[in-house]
């Protein structure tokens, strides 16, 4: 460390006792503003004679007093301040002075909502473990605190309730968070990745949120939060596939216009992941399928067109692809240019060009927008994603491909799991009481147990003769 330019050693004498005082930092991680105006005259006019004294005349709460030289490095790192006497070489005094460069607290990006708080996480662990105190200043919210990472040292840490939380969910999460082995821990997702169920399915089987509201809500209904130094994201765990077609703002409107929209939801979904495959399929092997009202336009539009349909819809899936990529990389003004003039002009270009037809460019247009309607970013690369396998099996064997691939779909989401609980949860197995808040959000009267597949402690939110007696804010 000596041979870094931020090491720091000054070196200064008491007034009282003219105890020499040696103080040692990296100076690029202390706030060199507490040291000049809460330490230093501490330590210079006060009553100093031993080493425990820095304790009690420093006025801050994190200093410790060792003897361990293994100490040494790793405080410094972590931007602490030493402290040593020049007539006691063996034990130190570590003060926490850490300089916190957090940006402030602003709305939500990906997740952001027209009704509902507007506040979202930053990439400071103890600034995300405020947003979620504030909103549940309760006892039974426990916070455990681990560092992974033999080069990064990144603090993460686990958030669960005492006496709700189903203790075999705590132990897998401890468990598979000690066990991780690393080199640098830069975010979340590096979490995500090392600890699933199953790291080589597409689908994400922990769910990250950038709303504090949110992850208070699960933290509730006995679910696990994980919380990662340097990343503005949080994790659920478990969680079910029902649960990335759902919007936090649907429990902020009425049960009836939620529901409504998680349908929705669900719908443009199925559509983003079908129509394409399903219109190469018609093409391909059922023109018998096609109304006659229609088959004239189709045959309208694709009578200049030279390329087969899968050719056809690869070309334009890739070209919505690439927009999508270059919109999202370049900077937000002119990532929307080119999205939007990329999209007109390439589109109208290739269907002038008889590359494409106009009602395939009609539909890969509907599919990419229906695919924008899930709340969850991650999900919705898997169905960008899967679109390509789906599109495959259309021109191999036709619907009939279709329904091969969605089988083999089905059984990897059957046999998928989240911290071994069923990923298709409450589908399947079927849990009756849980479908209150699945595709269907009932009345809040209505979920007055927390749901099955986690086994809680408490299954029991609230009381449901109770909530019998008034109808709730919501219907």
């Amino acid at each position: 460390m000596e041979k870094s330019k931020d090491f720091a050693k000054s070196f200064h004498r008491n007034q009282k006792t003219n105890i020499r005082i040696c103080l040692t930092f990296m100076s690029s991680l202390v706030d060199q503003e507490i040291i000049q105006q809460a330490l230093l005259p501490e330590l210079l006019e006060g009553e100093l004679n031993i080493i425990e004294d820095v304790k009690k005349l420093i006025p801050l709460t994190d200093v410790e007093i060792s003897e361990e030289y293994d100490k040494v490095e790793q405080k410094l790192l972590n931007g602490y301040v030493m402290v040593t006497l020049e007539s006691v070489e063996d034990k130190f005094a570590f003060i926490a002075v850490q300089k916190e460069n957090v940006r402030s607290i602003s709305p939500p990006e990906i997740e952001f909502s027209v009704i509902g708080p507007k506040e979202a996480f930053v990439e400071s662990l103890g600034t995300n473990l405020n947003l979620i105190r504030k909103r549940l200043p309760v006892k039974e919210l426990i916070v455990e605190e681990f560092t992974l990472g033999s080069l990064s040292k990144t603090r993460v840490a686990l958030l669960y309730m005492d006496g709700i939380t189903n203790e075999e969910n705590i132990n897998t999460v401890r468990q598979r968070i000690k066990e991780v082995e690393f080199d640098a821990i830069t975010d979340s997702s590096y979490i995500v990745q090392l600890i699933s169920d199953n790291s080589n399915s597409p689908f994400p089987q922990l769910l990250d949120t950038e709303r504090p509201d949110r992850v208070v809500g699960v933290l509730a209904e006995g679910k696990i939060g994980i919380i990662v130094d340097g990343s503005p994201h949080v994790l659920i765990a478990p969680t079910t596939l029902v649960e990335f077609f759902g919007s936090f703002e649907d429990y902020f409107l009425n049960w009836i216009l939620a529901s409504f929209f998680r349908l929705i939801r669900v719908f443009s979904v199925l559509f983003s992941l079908l129509i394409t495959p399903i219109y190469v399929a018609v093409l391909t092997y059922h023109y018998e399928l096609v109304p006659k009202d229609l088959i004239g336009t189709l045959i309208t539009s694709r009578r200049v067109v030279p390329l087969p349909p899968i050719l056809e819809a690869i070309f334009l899936e890739l070209t919505i692809e690439l927009l999508r990529e270059a919109g999202a990389r370049l900077p937000t003004k002119v990532g929307q240019t080119i999205g939007i003039v990329g999209g007109i002009v390439i589109g109208t270009a290739s269907v002038e060009a008889g590359l494409t037809s106009n009602v395939l460019l009609i539909i890969v247009a509907l599919a990419a927008l229906a695919s924008f309607t899930t709340p969850v970013y991650k999900m919705g690369n898997t169905i960008r994603f899967l679109r390509f396998p789906f599109l495959l099996f259309a021109q191999l064997w036709g619907l009939l491909g279709i329904v091969f691939c969605f089988s083999l779909m089905l059984t990897h989401l059957l046999r998928l799991t989240s911290l071994g609980r069923p990923f298709l949860a409450p589908l399947y197995p079927p849990r009756l009481e849980d479908l209150k808040d699945s595709f269907i959000r009932f009345p809040f009267r209505k979920q007055y147990l927390r749901p099955f597949f986690l086994q809680t402690q408490n299954r029991v939110r609230f009381s449901k003769e109770k909530a019998k007696l008034k109808k709730d804010i919501d219907e």
